[in-house]
């Protein structure tokens, strides 16, 4: 087992220890969620484990040959090559490996008879054998599946990637990233651009991946599906929990139930004291005693509870009555140029329904949301509220509508309602602008935080129907537990897209699912059954781990139209499979022949044309191999397919 064991990390700022005498252990089996308020130093210390950041003091002993990856939360821009080259780069580790073949191949193409070569044989066969198992000869494949995994479609794979928005780029660094294949990944927020297909992709992917991660992540839902033990980072100390992340809320519920009841007997008691000094401060006869509760109080530890996992409480103003129909679409067209976003689409939305629209980037989710609003008009079709319904509506780039000469507590107290008035710091807490934050003007805040603000707004202004355009960005998970109770006890009606699974299964009564290459899908209650289809579409094969005792599970039964479609799939792929096996008969020729010429007396004692037929030997391998794994792959899609067909 390969092992990271990191030793007294101290960084502090000014007179704040951020990190303070911290030592834990990662292995290659270590499936670990790093958790802490923000700014409680979780990405610094990533950035410490990873060397991109200098310590105080910091120790560490690892395995031999271990590497370590580290992916930053954002500010990563690729301006050079393709999307495909760029992540190419992450097989560069085997750059000195390849000189070495090249170097030894030169050497046995010059060797004569009388030379040992032995050695070199031996080496040259280790090599190889590495390359092969490393999958250098299959790379192509790799990291098409990765990049396919990751929302990335055939036509990226040869476009700049300066053509891409910094969503994108992140997903390309985390590409790169999962293809480097090391011995531990440390993920900074691996989530933030990806939508619901990619998130269900990469957490399969981690299941079967053969190496370590350590995760910050705001998604509850994905750790609770990945991570295994949690370390939370707290007033510069770490500590470690097992079970993933419910279970380490569930142990630090009691424990925290445990810090608030000291917390109440240690005020009693700072009361008492202060008091105590406060009367007889001047008077000679107490003065040791008022002495000794100084010094006391100097010492004294202040009993705090971890920021993110404080009971944030947040109510909305009752929603205006409605009628039962609150949004009715009736063969919904929409095109832009080139593309085709809705044809005939129809929904209808009750009174209380809390429907949740996901899918992959770019089929429509935010452009429908605008049409439900009234921001955009030009479509085809009917969409028109029922009587009496009012809007509430976020949009991702609402934060525009900020007044940036208001500070942060006058810009709610603008549409705030009289009764809620005495409450709003606590609601201004509740979406993570606490003590003096509340008066910064809106001008210095951060994209996040205008967004944190606008949602406040949105939901302190009664209405009957929320549209919410991803509401839970720029919330830690604790935030979003406060705004998901806080939707549960709303009685309107709502509309939202979120790729959050967790927040999805928790607050939707119906799931509108869109895709690019599929009419849109309508999940009626049945969350369960919605996931079991992304699992299905997003599932990563993990060939190493295989078991035959594995248990099946039971196949659902398919439609004409699904059946049909895999039929045509299944003929596809057998084609390619004949296609592929004629390819590597003729592969196998060109290696014999190739051989053949090597044998020959005038080839192999001419060193520049030994060299020229080795590396001819050696692309023909190259290819031989990467036909032989595209060959397994297909053979493996097929058997899959004849198995649901039959």
């Amino acid at each position: 087992m390969a092992t990271l064991q990191v030793q007294r990390v101290q960084l502090a700022f000014a007179d704040r220890d951020i990190l303070n005498d911290i030592s834990f252990t990662l292995s290659d089996t270590s499936r670990s969620a790093l958790a802490g308020g923000n700014g409680s130093g979780k990405s610094t210390l990533l950035k410490v484990i990873s060397g991109h950041m200098s310590a105080d003091d910091f120790a560490y002993s690892a395995t031999k040959g271990m590497r370590i990856s580290y992916l930053p939360q954002s500010d990563i821009v690729f301006e050079d090559g393709t999307v495909y080259e760029e992540v190419e780069k992450a097989f560069a580790r085997f750059d000195e490996m390849l000189g070495e073949l090249h170097e030894l191949e030169t050497k046995l193409a010059r060797a004569g008879e009388e030379d040992k070569t032995e050695s070199h044989l031996l080496r040259l066969h280790e090599i190889q054998e590495t390359l092969l198992n490393e999958g250098y000869y299959s790379r192509k494949e790799f990291i098409q599946q990765v990049l396919f995994g990751l929302g990335f479609s055939n036509k990226d794979m040869d476009r700049p990637t300066k053509e891409f928005s910094g969503g994108w780029q992140m997903r390309i660094a985390l590409a790169k990233i999962l293809v480097e294949n090391p011995t531990i990944m440390l993920l900074d927020e691996p989530t933030n651009y990806l939508d619901i297909e990619a998130r269900y992709w990469l957490k399969n992917y981690l299941k079967v991946f053969d190496g370590g991660v350590m995760i910050v992540s705001h998604d509850q839902g994905f750790l609770d599906e990945t991570v295994t033990e949690v370390y939370e980072l707290f007033q510069g100390r770490l500590h470690r929990y097992s079970g993933n992340y419910s279970q380490y809320v569930k142990l630090r519920e009691l424990e925290i139930a445990q810090l608030e009841a000291a917390y109440k007997v240690q005020q009693e008691q700072l009361e008492k004291t202060e008091q105590f000094i406060e009367k007889f401060r001047y008077k000679a006869t107490k003065s040791k005693q008022v002495q000794s509760r100084i010094k006391m109080l100097e010492k004294l530890d202040i009993v705090e509870v971890p920021s993110h996992l404080k009971q944030l409480s947040f109510s909305f103003p009752p929603a205006p009555h409605s009628g039962n129909d609150v949004l009715i679409i009736e063969h919904l067209g929409k095109r832009y140029p080139g593309l085709e976003v809705f044809s005939d689409f129809s929904l209808m939305v009750n009174k209380g329904e809390r429907l949740a629209v996901t899918g992959k980037n770019g089929s429509g989710k935010s452009t429908l949301l605008r049409i439900i609003s009234g921001q955009d008009s030009d479509y085809s079709g009917v969409v028109r509220l029922g009587s009496n319904v009012t809007i509430g509506y976020f949009a991702q780039d609402t934060e525009k509508t900020l007044n940036p000469n208001n500070s942060v507590l006058q810009e709610v107290s603008s549409i705030a309602a009289t009764a809620d008035l005495p409450k709003l710091r606590n609601y201004l807490g509740s979406f993570l602008f606490s003590g003096d934050d509340v008066f910064k003007p809106v001008s210095v805040l951060s994209g996040g935080e205008r967004s944190r603000l606008a949602l406040l707004k949105i939901l302190l202004h009664p209405v009957n129907l929320l549209i919410l355009d991803e509401p839970t960005n720029h919330l830690d998970i604790n935030a979003k537990e406060m705004l998901l109770k806080a939707l549960k006890m709303y009685d309107g009606t709502m509309v939202f897209v979120s790729h959050d699974s967790y927040f999805i299964e928790h607050i939707a009564t119906k799931i509108l699912y869109l895709t690019e290459d599929r009419p849109p899908e309508v999940f009626d209650g049945d969350y369960e059954y919605f996931i079991y289809k992304l699992e299905q579409k997003e599932r990563v094969e993990d060939r190493k781990k295989k078991s035959p005792s594995t248990p099946v599970p039971a196949k659902a039964a398919l439609t004409f139209k699904e059946a049909n479609r895999k039929k045509n799939r299944l003929t596809t792929l057998r084609r390619q499979s004949d296609e592929k096996l004629k390819t590597h008969e003729i592969l196998l020729e060109k290696i014999q022949q190739t051989e053949q010429e090597m044998a020959l007396i005038e080839n192999y004692s001419n060193a520049e044309k030994i060299t020229a037929l080795v590396q001819q030997k050696e692309q023909l391998q190259r290819s031989l191999e990467e036909e032989e794994e595209s060959w397994l792959s297909l053979t493996m899609e097929i058997e899959e397919l004849e198995e649901e067909l039959a």
